[in-house]
């Protein structure tokens, strides 16, 4: 078994445009993949360690589980491990960081759902939580349509949209403006994501602000409830992964991501509907994202032997 850090991975310099190309290949393996909804754990209210399966068959032939956690007060708050093995033999291939793997596809899978249920004409798009996420799904946004300018409002937080700017300063496909406040950014914004990890209210409670062709994408899925009820449509990543949500059954409309990559649901018919996209994260996408880089980064890492037990009876 191989042990793959962090800096290992990072050093492969993956581009974000290949992240979303990998999301959706791993879209296209959906149907075939063994995918039950994730195992979510609180040791505290709002923390979580989430337990995450993937089986994917021949010809892919590998399973895999990520762990990961949000703790308050670490840093980052995110951390996540990934095991890798062989389907056909079980054989334990990897333990991997999966930092990068988990942010990455989140980004890669955010910037997919705007690019496919986006309205047509110039668009205003919005962050809410100026994080790693939401610096993984605009550069997965600049780099997979690099000839397309985009104009973004950011809610000021703490200083961090000065940070989140410089990130950007490289491309000259995108302008920055920056608000005060969640009204005049919901008001003015046309695709509006949301990065945060945690929302004990809704973060827009005044349904009138949303504009007609809007879409909503809150990555972490909170604070956005009141959209469940008067939405047009609801996309969503897997439907077992989002039937537990309270307002389910009132959804006027919905239907996976993938049906829409693949042609099945026409996903947006004009530009008035407003559109939520629910994209949980899925063990697909990790599974994917994990089995890239165990082969890109072939001949690397430290091997270390478990010792198992080799005899059939050995108690």
């Amino acid at each position: 078994m191989k042990i793959l850090s962090h800096e290992q991975i990072i050093s492969l310099g993956i581009s974000p445009a290949t992240c979303v190309e990998w999301v959706r290949e791993s879209f296209a393996d959906k149907r075939s993949a063994q995918l039950p909804a994730k195992i979510s754990l609180h040791p505290q209210p709002d923390d979580f360690i989430n337990t995450m399966p993937c089986l994917l068959p021949a010809p892919r032939n590998r399973f895999g589980v990520k762990v990961v956690s949000r703790i308050a007060g670490a840093v980052p708050a995110l951390r996540s491990l990934f095991l890798l093995y062989d389907a056909r033999s079980g054989e334990t291939l990897a333990l991997m960081d999966a930092d990068w793997i988990t942010t990455m596809r989140t980004g890669a899978v955010a910037a997919l759902a705007q690019q496919t249920l986006r309205r047509s004409g110039p668009l205003v798009h919005a962050f809410i939580g100026l994080g790693n996420t939401a610096r993984a799904t605009l550069l997965c946004m600049l780099e997979s349509e690099p000839d397309r300018p985009f104009q973004v409002l950011l809610l000021k937080h703490k200083g961090q949209e000065a940070s989140f700017i410089r990130r950007f300063e490289a491309y000259g496909n995108v302008s920055f403006q920056c608000v005060d406040s969640v009204r005049d950014l919901i008001a003015g914004s046309d695709v509006i994501f949301s990065c945060i990890t945690k929302a004990d209210d809704l973060i827009c409670p005044d349904d009138s602000l949303f504009r007609k062709g809007c879409l909503v994408i809150p990555v972490h899925t909170r604070g956005f409830q009141n959209c469940d009820l008067f939405f047009d449509k609801v996309f969503g990543d897997d439907t077992g992964h989002i039937r537990g949500f309270r307002y389910f059954d009132r959804f006027r409309y919905f239907a996976e991501l993938g049906d829409v990559l693949d042609g099945s649901d026409p996903g947006r018919e004009n530009n008035h509907e407003r559109i939520l996209s629910y994209n949980i994260g899925l063990g697909l996408h990790d599974l994917v994202f994990a089995d890239k880089v165990y082969r890109l980064l072939s001949g690397e890492g430290t091997e270390i032997n478990l010792e198992k037990p080799s005899e059939k009876f050995w108690i």
